[in-house]
C-alpha cells in the first residue's frame, strides 16, 4: 500500500477538501462504471501547487488534494483509484479535477518498452518482412575504408560507387568477430555433439569450401550433399561423419560363384 502520510505532511491540508470523501468516491465509481470496483478509502494527500507565475501568488492558485481508494478491478491487484479534488481560494465549492487508476508498490506492471531492433531474435524474420539496418549499426562500416565509421558521409558514398566497390557498407571487424563467435557457439561449431564424434575436422575435409578474406582460416561452407551442414557455414574445427577421409577399406577380392554347386563330401548322390 502506498504511504500517503509523508506526502500529506509536505503540503498544508484543506479541511473542506479532506472532507470530500464521498464526492471523490462518486467520481471514482462513475469512472469505474460499478460501485463494486471501488474499495475502501485509503487516505488523502495534498498536492503541491505550481510555483507562482506572471506575478500570480501561489495562494491565488487554490488548493489541491488527492483521495485514494482501493481498486477491486479484476487484473489490477495492488492498484488504487486516485481522485484529485480542488477548491478556488475564494469559493467553498469543491470540484473534481481528475480520476485516474494508479499502480502501487505491489502492482504487477508491464516490462519497460524495448525498441523493436533490440527485441529481435534470430529466426524472427519471415517471408515478406523487411529488416532495415540503422545508420549507426556497429556491425557495418563504409565500403571505401574499413577504418572509417562515418557511414553518413555523403561524399564517401559517392566515392564507394565511383571506384566500383558496389556496396556502400561492409561488415566491420566487430561485425565479423560477432558472426564468427555466433557460428562457433552454434550447431555447426566445435562444441556440438556431431563435431565431438566426427572422424576429422572440416579443415581437412575435401568438401570444405573456405570463405574469402580474413575469415578464410576460421569458417567456410559445407559442400557435401549428404552432410547435415550442407550449404551451411561451419567452423574449421567442426566435423561430421561425412568427412571425405572417412572411407571404407575394401576387403580382399573373393571368388564369385556364378553356378549352383553341391557339396557331396558329406553325403552320397543316389541315381536310378
Amino acid at each position: 500500500m502506498t504511504d500517503f502520510s509523508a506526502r500529506a505532511r509536505s503540503v498544508p491540508a484543506d479541511d473542506s477538501l479532506a472532507a470530500a470523501v464521498e464526492l471523490a468516491r462518486a467520481a471514482a465509481v462513475e469512472t469505474a462504471g460499478d460501485a463494486e470496483l471501488v474499495g475502501e478509502h485509503l487516505g488523502a494527500a495534498p498536492e503541491a501547487v505550481a510555483p507562482a507565475t506572471d506575478g500570480v501568488p501561489v495562494e491565488a492558485l487554490g488548493t489541491v488534494l488527492t483521495h485514494t481508494f482501493d481498486s477491486r478491478l479484476p487484473g489490477y491487484v495492488g492498484w488504487h483509484w486516485a481522485v484529485t479534488v480542488t477548491r478556488a481560494p475564494d469559493d467553498d465549492e469543491v470540484t473534481v479535477d481528475e480520476v485516474v487508476l494508479l499502480p502501487g508498490e505491489s502492482a504487477l506492471l508491464a516490462p519497460a518498452w524495448v525498441p523493436w531492433h533490440e527485441r529481435l531474435r534470430p529466426g524472427d524474420l519471415s517471408v515478406g518482412d523487411v529488416l532495415p539496418s540503422t545508420e549507426d549499426d556497429p556491425r557495418l562500416v563504409p565500403a571505401y575504408t574499413a577504418d572509417d565509421d562515418s557511414a553518413d558521409d555523403p561524399e564517401g558514398s559517392v566515392v564507394a560507387f565511383e571506384v566500383g566497390l558496389g556496396r556502400e557498407r561492409v561488415m566491420s571487424r566487430d561485425g565479423r568477430s560477432e558472426a564468427v563467435g555466433r557460428w562457433n557457439a552454434g550447431e555447426f561449431g566445435p562444441e556440438s555433439s556431431m563435431a565431438r564424434h566426427a572422424p576429422g575436422p572440416c579443415a581437412t575435409c575435401g568438401f570444405f569450401l573456405p570463405l574469402a578474406g580474413s575469415l578464410r582460416e576460421l569458417v567456410g561452407a559445407c559442400g557435401n550433399a549428404y552432410a547435415p551442414a550442407d550449404g551451411r557455414v561451419v567452423t574449421v574445427d567442426y566435423g561430421c561423419g561425412a568427412h571425405s577421409q572417412a572411407t571404407l577399406v575394401a576387403d580382399e577380392a573373393t571368388e564369385v560363384v556364378r553356378t549352383a554347386r553341391y557339396d557331396t563330401g558329406a553325403f552320397d548322390v543316389l541315381t536310378d
